[in-house]
């Protein structure tokens, strides 16, 4: 059996290399050749978010004319007057030069190696912000049923997988429901991007022992005004989850 095993390993590395020869892998930061899926230039060309007077739930860079900049514990306005679903939310990286291409290569373009690389980045978040966080699963936010079919995946559950085995923690793909598709949010502002998202998520029927009490880590793979991963949350939390964290690979 570990005879068969081993043809089996060589035969699938052999189409590898097969492959790579009819169709040389290319960065998806760049769209250049490359080794792996992300090149050398675009690895050195993204940085972690650095630390700073952030706010301590939602994680926005909070400028010094803010009046929470000042204190021990920021909070932006935001979350003060109108706190998110989720206990608090972290980015590993900005939402710009190559890690923007590699978001919009892993959602638009197929370019599916690039999660692995992308989730190491997010597990290094993870390490940085919560060390002593022990999660009972990673649920990433779902894509509505029609999205996701003409995709063919999706993006973020391609994270959390990769996440979920870095934590050592099972992933709940199933857990949440896309009651609605919202489309894209991209040219809308924060208030109309909440309002789009709120109560398009649900706990699907008969899951709800799995939100019960548990401790979450919710995954998306860009996060600019957290309006969807709040949605996410509130949902978990509807369903009463003890301690909903969300997470994403950019921040916009």
């Amino acid at each position: 059996m570990r005879a068969f095993g081993a043809r089996v390993a060589a035969a699938a590395a052999r189409a590898d290399d097969v492959a790579s020869l009819l169709w040389p892998r290319t960065c998806a930061g760049c769209g250049r050749p490359s080794e792996g899926p992300v090149c050398e230039t675009c690895r050195g060309a993204v940085s972690p978010r650095r630390a700073g007077r952030d706010c301590a739930v939602c994680g926005k860079t909070l400028l010094a004319t803010d009046a929470a900049a000042g204190t021990a514990t920021p909070v932006c306005e935001h979350c003060r007057t109108t706190p998110p679903g989720f206990d608090a939310a972290r980015s590993a990286v900005d939402y710009d030069g190559p890690a923007r291409e590699i978001v919009q290569s892993l959602k638009y373009r197929r370019a599916l190696d690039a999660a692995s690389w992308m989730a190491d980045w997010m597990l290094g978040c993870v390490a940085a912000n919560w060390p002593d966080e022990r999660f009972d699963a990673v649920v990433p936010v779902p894509l509505h049923f029609w999205r996701e079919f003409r995709r063919g995946y999706n993006q973020a559950e391609l994270l959390a997988k990769f996440v979920a085995a870095g934590l050592g923690a099972p992933v709940a793909s199933r857990l949440l429901a896309r009651l609605r598709d919202t489309g894209t949010q991209t040219r809308l502002g924060a208030a109309k991007r909440r309002e789009n998202v709120a109560g398009a998520f649900a706990v699907r029927s008969g899951r709800e022992a799995e939100a019960y009490g548990k401790r979450l880590l919710v995954i998306d793979d860009v996060m600019t005004t957290g309006a969807t991963l709040g949605a996410a949350s509130a949902a978990l939390r509807a369903a009463g989850a003890g301690r909903v964290l969300a997470l994403s690979f950019a921040r916009g």
